[in-house]
């Protein structure tokens, strides 16, 4: 089994959990010690960091503060949870980066496979592309949602960077990729054809300004998401980032960590970048504190979104001039779903997603015969 190169949780974070309340996550965790590794079968959500940055083009750290991040996570209290955690420990670089990243790849899919969900702990965000290839033998295409400041396309005639990870996704075989979304773009650290690539391929992109007036936005998209990925230093610099003079709210990183959690499809969280961090307690306790936030929106999932949804959902028919939008509202949670129409060029590989997330506001909208710009996307990369 692949879990046999993961490397126990180091001996001083070991001990000081021995310090803490009784009540605490550092009591309620299941730990991989030296002579112990947690029964999977009974948790539902698990803590992996990987110690990897040598693909970052623009950092030369190599001290990854994941210690530190564990042991401020630990110190916290679990919320009315029923949901099972283990920190299963760290992969070490492997002799190459590939290797690290076959290890990651081989760890998700094998926690996929039983279940589980991996929160994992990246150096630099080209993980994320080991990440995504987990789900190569998913049986379906995949969406990724990614908050960050670069929609990081790069240069894919070049090698793999962290920089160029989402491009590498778009054009290496197997094409598993539906869709993509970036959460908090900056414009300006981003090239105008970068950004027209973005709309040609009808992929999506809400700026940095337009999700902090409106962070609601962004629970539909993290809806549909099958993985996500977030770049810590998008969070602005008075938070944890020397790098950044502008980004997110330490607020609004922990409500995006909890739309992800939320979701029923998100099946993996990464969060990046964690090498650029300053090691302070300021900057160990944000992060301790998306992992929170995220892991109770896990605990609050509905299971809406199965083989009997339509059961306890409402439909609504909303007639355009030249089609019928048919949305559904969920009366357990009171979310909004669009459909999406097959075409005859339909792909079988994106059966699962012939309903949309979207919000009330898309529904209003359609009344007034404005058609959601997601619902267009959707529907043109369909007709591919």
């Amino acid at each position: 089994m692949s879990f046999e190169f993961l490397h126990p949780i180091a001996e001083d974070v070991l001990e000081n959990i021995e310090r803490l309340h009784k009540s605490t996550l550092g009591k309620q965790i299941s730990f991989h010690t030296p002579n112990n590794f947690p029964d999977l079968a009974k948790i539902k959500i698990a803590i992996i960091g990987v110690v990897e940055n040598r693909r970052s083009v623009d950092s030369d750290k190599i001290s990854f503060g994941f210690d530190h991040i564990r042991k401020e996570f630990y110190k916290l209290y679990a919320g009315n949870w029923h949901e099972n955690i283990a920190d299963l420990g760290n992969i070490h670089a492997g002799d190459t980066v590939d290797d690290t990243y076959f290890l990651l790849k081989q760890i998700s899919k094998d926690l996929l496979n039983k279940n589980v969900i991996p929160i994992i702990l990246g150096g630099s965000q080209d993980l994320a592309y080991a990440q995504y290839r987990a789900y190569d033998d998913y049986g379906q295409m995949v969406n990724l949602v990614n908050v960050d400041a670069q929609f990081d396309l790069g240069d894919t005639t070049q090698n793999l960077c962290n920089k160029s990870y989402v491009g590498k996704m778009i054009v290496n075989e197997p094409y598993n990729l539906f869709n993509y979304a970036n959460i908090g773009y900056q414009t300006y650290f981003n090239a105008q054809e970068e950004i027209n690539l973005i709309e040609k391929l009808f992929f999506e992109a809400y700026r940095l300004g337009e999700i902090s007036s409106d962070i609601t936005l962004a629970e539909p998209v993290m809806r549909d998401a099958n993985l996500v990925s977030l770049d810590v230093s998008s969070v602005a610099m008075t938070n944890v980032n020397p790098k950044m003079p502008n980004g997110f709210s330490g607020k609004e990183i922990c409500t995006l960590a909890r739309y992800a959690g939320i979701s029923d499809k998100v099946s993996s969280f990464g969060i990046y970048e964690i090498q650029d961090l300053d090691l302070t307690k300021n900057s160990a306790m944000l992060v301790s504190q998306i992992i929170w936030y995220f892991i109770e929106g896990v605990n609050l999932r509905r299971k809406e979104y199965n083989s009997s949804f339509l059961r306890e959902f409402t439909k609504f028919t909303v007639p355009l001039e030249n089609e019928h939008l048919i949305f559904y509202r969920s009366e357990i949670s009171g979310r909004w779903w669009i459909e999406i129409p097959k075409s005859k060029n339909f792909n079988n590989k994106l059966k699962k997603q012939s309903l949309l997330s979207c919000s009330h506001q898309d529904y209003l909208d359609a009344c007034n015969q404005m058609i959601p710009e997601r619902w267009i996307k959707a529907y043109r990369k369909n007709e591919i």
